[in-house]
């Protein structure tokens, strides 16, 4: 069954997307997936994922070794801006991102998740 508390931000083409969904199926999480290149976030959602990482910088968030992210020069982008270019371009969001309720992970290895599912009681 579905959580719907616990939201992975997902592309099936990505290994480490596979793998974060496998490890939490191994921990009896089956998380709903946001296929978040044909959903892409809003800023909004971008941002409050942003506070859940504990994110000092949108960077943070931010596949910056993506063509895209060199094709429209924000290496010297304000915060504000890379934001707006993670909701209009999604491929340039780090992934798979792993939300559960207040906290979320960039699970890149998925590996990183093994914290927030011991800190949410899930047993592997």
């Amino acid at each position: 069954m579905v959580r719907e508390d616990v939201v992975i931000w997902y592309n099936p083409q990505c290994s480490k997307c596979r793998g974060a969904e496998d490890l939490l199926g191994a921990y009896g999480v089956a998380p709903n997936r946001v296929l978040y290149l044909d959903d892409p976030p809003a800023r909004a959602e971008i941002v409050r994922v942003l506070g859940l990482l504990g994110a000092r910088s949108p960077l943070e968030l931010m596949r910056t070794s993506e063509p895209r992210y060199a094709e429209l020069g924000l290496a010297d982008a304000t915060a504000d801006e890379l934001i707006n270019a993670m909701s209009r371009f999604p491929e340039l969001i780090q992934r798979p991102v792993v939300i559960w309720a207040d906290r979320a992970v960039v699970a890149r290895p998925p590996e990183l998740l093994v914290p927030l599912l011991e800190s949410k009681g899930a047993v592997g």
